[in-house]
């Protein structure tokens, strides 16, 4: 029964699946655009090499891919574009294994949360956007 559910709603699930993987990136594309400065000192803070350019770059691809991947527009390359992003700003942002107590605990969670997020890009990237999409 949950097999034929799946099977036979599978375009609506590949849609609830994309607005679920995009939601925390539509969000924190947005925070980053209109706390530029903010973002740009937080990057500066982690040793990120030109911390503006890298505020825009996250900016592009949080908030702008984010939006075409809702949209199901360029599905697949988009997807495993932000799924080696979210691996790249997993490794840079959240380097547990260089902390102790709690603060390692909480960016080993984070650290793999980007993890499991940039997998479920990856299964987006095989699936495709489903019939739901622009293009």
């Amino acid at each position: 029964m949950l097999d034929a559910l799946l099977t036979n709603h599978a375009d609506e699930w590949i849609l609830l699946a994309r607005l679920l993987l995009v939601s925390l990136f539509l969000l924190t594309g947005w925070q980053k655009l209109t706390g530029f400065s903010a973002t740009a000192a937080y990057m500066a803070s982690l040793h990120t090499p030109v911390p503006k350019v890298a505020t825009a770059v996250s900016i592009v691809m949080e908030f702008f891919v984010g939006i075409a991947l809702a949209l199901g527009i360029a599905t697949r390359p988009l997807a495993a574009l932000l799924a080696l992003f979210t691996i790249g700003t997993a490794l840079i942002g959240h380097r547990f294994w260089t902390l102790e107590g709690a603060d390692r605990h909480a960016n080993e969670l984070n650290f793999f949360k980007n993890m499991s997020i940039a997998g479920g890009l990856l299964l987006l990237a095989v699936t495709g956007a489903g019939k739901y999409a622009i293009g």
